[in-house]
């Protein structure tokens, strides 16, 4: 959420902010709705000051000066009625307004209207090339018998699986050599809530604009979590840290799930666009400082390329352009992992920085040195997402013979098995 300060000191900034994002708000009705929340709470200010007034000198009136005295006091309630009934009438839509209101980005940001104006930063690893026919991920999960769509799809519905014996070591192979990166690197470890409350998803930023996409148990009023993010970022929620505290850095692993409304027909082949998922991720609470926040995306961006680096996973960095950006992100990388079935780079991880978008929401803030109560700063990336990493993984390991390699990496967590097959 924006500091509505701002936003009057330079309305057309977030005017700027929702045309390069292309989210719709209506910044003038913003305002307008603000003039009149400020102008009633202003005039209830001016009103309980007279009331105090002349309760303190009715004791000392005459008798006629009291009754017009109590005259106005009745007056003066009823003007209070009214603006308080004014206040109720226009908080409800300035607040849905204020929610709806995204980060500017920031000045290196590409203006771009979708994904394809994402722009590449720079490529690891080198693009192997093989001298015989490449099988693609499904086609070698089916023929050692480590990945199931149709029993997936035959018991949950489409965009639906199971991963089985090898197949199901490597994929948790995956997400514990992900995680014990993380801790190595001082983050700490999280076992996470996976039914959230709506305040966590206001919070984080995923309400509103979020809810088609999410699953929803209408009968408790919860909401299955599409990232580990919601719980981690949301876990200091109402808190005020000490700035000794920061920054906080966290690791997450959870199930992940995620509706895919409006993908119908896309992506719909093998595990690149599925329901359910298993996800590492990294979340950074740290001081409210442009040049912290700006420290920390480098430092989670460098641990998510650690993890490709270390499984030789060929990938590129780009920078996410406006119109690709989330409402709360100032700025975001994402990685895009070679993927040979589908001849290109496929996301992977996404690197976003939200300043204190999220902690407003949340009214997470530290007391910095001075005394004062200050809205933190927050960052996440993905370290790892299985099974969608498991399609490069396989598919670039892949040998003649129909067999998989397993990263080295890996076969600690494998019981020192080195092939699939």
């Amino acid at each position: 959420m924006i500091d509505i300060k701002l936003i009057r000191e330079n309305p057309e900034k977030y005017v700027k902010a929702a045309r390069d994002k292309h989210f719709d708000v209506d910044i003038d009705r913003l305002m307008e709705l603000d003039g009149i929340f400020r102008q009633a709470k202003a005039d209830l200010q001016d009103i309980a000051t007279e009331k105090n007034s002349i309760g303190k000198n009715i004791p000392k009136m005459a008798a006629e000066e009291k009754k017009t005295a109590l005259a106005r006091l009745s007056r003066l309630k009823e003007q209070e009625s009214e603006f308080n009934e004014t206040i109720k009438n226009v908080q409800p839509e300035l607040d849905a307004l204020l929610l709806l209101v995204p980060q500017p980005a920031d000045d290196d940001v590409p203006l771009g209207k979708d994904d394809t104006e994402n722009v590449e930063l720079r490529t690891w690893g080198q693009i192997p090339e093989f001298d015989f026919e490449l099988k693609d991920h499904m086609e070698l999960g089916t023929s050692l018998d480590i990945i199931d769509v149709p029993r997936g799809v035959k018991l949950a519905g489409t965009r639906n699986y199971f991963l089985k014996g090898d197949g199901a070591i490597l994929h948790w192979a995956v997400l514990r050599f992900a995680l014990d990166l993380m801790v190595e690197r001082g983050y700490v470890p999280m076992s996470v809530p996976l039914l959230m409350r709506e305040e966590a998803m206001l919070g984080t930023g995923y309400f509103p604009g979020a809810e088609e996409q999410t699953y929803q148990l209408e009968r408790d009023e919860q909401y299955l979590a599409g990232t580990a993010e919601v719980p981690v970022t949301a876990y200091h929620s109402g808190e005020i840290l000490n700035e000794d505290e920061l920054p906080k850095k966290f690791c997450g692993l959870s199930t992940c799930f995620r509706r895919e409304a409006g993908a119908a027909g896309k992506d719909t082949h093998g595990l690149y666009r599925i329901h359910q998922f298993d996800k590492v991720e990294q979340v950074v609470i740290c001081k409210n400082d442009p040049e912290e926040s700006r420290k920390f995306h480098d430092e989670i961006l460098a641990n998510s390329e650690a993890v490709l680096q270390a499984l030789n996973l060929p990938y590129r960095v780009v920078n996410v352009c406006s119109g690709d950006l989330g409402k709360g992100q100032a700025k975001k990388y994402d990685i895009e992992t070679w993927m040979p079935s589908r001849k290109s780079y496929g996301e992977t991880h996404s690197a976003s920085k939200f300043y204190d978008f999220q902690a407003r929401r949340l009214n997470l803030r530290y007391k910095d040195s001075n005394g004062r109560n200050v809205f933190c700063h927050t960052l996440n990336n993905t370290v790892i997402a299985s099974p969608r990493v498991l399609i490069p993984l396989i598919e670039l390991n892949q040998n003649p013979d129909g067999t998989v390699n397993i990263p080295g990496p890996l076969q600690k967590y494998t019981g020192g098995k080195k092939i699939i097959k």
